[in-house]
Parts: structure tokens; sequence; C-alpha cells
């Protein structure tokens, strides 16, 4: 069985954590993680040019096979839920233009997919990432970061139910 490489993808407009899994068979290991910020002193279209440029250098440099991207939640504040959501198209441009396919995890669900409940904290997602890609345990790591480590473990359990159904739409 070939190894396959996920990308989980945390968007955000200040920071984009960004995490690489790999599998193969059963076995899940950690490839790299990071994050994406960029400046408030710039305007909108630079922030979403950085962002953009930044997640094209990790996916030029790990090559995933595919991408996993956060939903995000609606924010009170409508001006910051219309960025977020520019950020957000850009998370989910990035790979998509590279022919990375691209799928799409509610919070609740990457959460509950890792940490076994659906509202659990990020002490508890970190920790669990932890203990799932046991090589971090001696690694400092921001939330973001983290975070995008938990989508991309939980599209490595989800993963066969894509292949599944895109296998039922040929029939």
């Amino acid at each position: 069985m070939e190894p396959v490489r996920i990308l989980g993808l945390d968007p955000g407009l200040r920071h984009t954590g960004w995490g690489i899994v790999q599998i193969k068979g059963n076995s899940l290991s950690h490839i790299a993680h990071g994050v994406v910020d960029t400046s408030s002193d710039l305007d909108l279209a630079q922030r979403l040019t950085h962002l953009h440029k930044g997640l094209h250098e990790v996916i030029s440099a790990y090559a995933p096979d595919e991408a996993a991207v956060e939903e995000t939640f609606v924010n009170k504040n409508p001006t910051s839920t219309l960025k977020l959501g520019m950020a957000r198209g850009v998370v989910l441009l990035a790979p998509a233009a590279l022919g990375v396919s691209v799928f799409e995890y509610s919070a609740n669900k990457v959460k509950k997919s890792v940490v076994g409940v659906g509202h659990a904290d990020k002490d508890q997602v970190l920790m669990m990432v932890k203990m799932l890609l046991p090589a971090l345990n001696s690694i400092s790591m921001r939330a973001d970061a983290a975070d995008a480590l938990a989508v991309a473990i939980c599209h490595s359990h989800h993963r066969q139910i894509h292949s599944l159904a895109a296998a039922l739409k040929v029939w």
C-alpha cells in the first residue's frame, strides 16, 4: 500500500495553521506543521496574497496527496466573518489550484474524530494530537498548527468513506 500525505488546514486571516501527516495502512505519522501568519499592517489584498504564497510554498515543499480544511463558524461580527470567509477561500483555492483534492470537515467533526467529544477545548485537541503523533511530544506547537494536524487526522479517519462514495457514483 502506497503512503498518502494529507495536508490539514485551519483557516484564519491572521494565522492559518497547517499540518501534514502520512498514512500507510493503519500507521499514522507526522511529517511537518506550521503557521502562515499575516500582518494586520497590510491591506486585505496583500494579506490574502501572502497567505496564498505561504500555502503554495508548503504544498510545493511537501507534495500532499489530499487536503482537508476545517469549516469556519459564523462570528458575531459580520466584517470579521466576511474577512475570515475570504481567507478560507484562499485556503480552499491553494491546494485545489495545484491539483490536490480538498475535503471539508466541521469543527465538531474534527474534535469528535480526534478527541471523541465534539465540544473539546484546544488543550484537549493538542493533547490528543500529541498522543496520536508521539513524535510531537517533545516539540512546542502553536494551537493553530495543532488544530490543522487534527483536521488532517480527522480526514485520515474518514477518507475511505469519501473513496467509497466516489466509487459508488461510478455505478
